[in-house]
């Protein structure tokens, strides 16, 4: 399955949730390629970061013919995740047209719900051509403890696409995680970040 993490507005976790749901899938024993189709390489230089083995190699492919390199890329991975580009351009459309599955992050805020209207109506018309892709909202730094996350989700309702069941809390472990190229599910592998990783990663492939 090729699954990719994308919107429009920067700085909604695009990265984050992009290396954590590859490591979800690579420790659950599945063959998993990232590839970071973001000109800034935030994957890469989480990768760089690293000491030691990685759990999946990642690769930079920050073209508009990602969906047509996709087929030969993809031969030897049972899932690659894909960490998209912020901003709507022929990347990102590139992008979304070699998925099986979108994943439109989306933070409490109502900013980031009237910024998803574009990255919805890319998806839309990507779905011309490819019917067979779907898309997911996923609340992303769910602030804990607020009812900020459950109006958001009911702000979505107003699109036509599914809000994830598991929401990412915002918590410390995912930029401590980041700093050393790890993962929270091999920093803290019993936190309750971990276990919603782990969640979303099962609900995402199941969907």
């Amino acid at each position: 399955m090729i699954v990719g993490v994308l919107n429009r507005k920067g700085g909604v976790g695009k990265t984050s949730l992009s290396t954590n749901l590859a490591s979800a899938l690579a420790l659950s024993g599945k063959r998993v390629l990232l590839v970071d189709a973001d000109p800034q390489g935030s994957a890469l230089d989480w990768q760089a970061s690293r000491e030691g083995e990685t759990l999946f190699p990642v690769v930079g492919m920050a073209k508009p013919t990602l969906h047509k390199d996709m087929p030969e890329l993809s031969r030897n991975y049972d899932h690659i995740v894909i960490d998209g580009p912020p901003g709507i351009s022929d990347l990102t459309r590139s992008a979304m047209m070699a998925c099986n599955r979108v994943v439109i992050p989306v933070q409490p805020s109502p900013y980031d719900v009237w910024a998803a209207d574009e990255t919805v109506k890319l998806l839309n018309e990507v779905i011309i051509f490819n019917d067979q892709i779907q898309g997911l909202f996923v609340i992303n730094r769910k602030i804990k403890n607020t009812a900020l996350g459950r109006d958001v989700a009911d702000a979505l309702a107003d699109y036509a696409l599914p809000v994830a069941a598991t929401a990412i809390t915002q918590r410390v472990v995912f930029a401590e995680s980041a700093a050393s190229g790890l993962s929270v599910l091999e920093l803290a592998p019993q936190g309750p970040a971990a276990s919603e990783i782990n969640a979303l990663a099962t609900e995402i492939i199941k969907t």
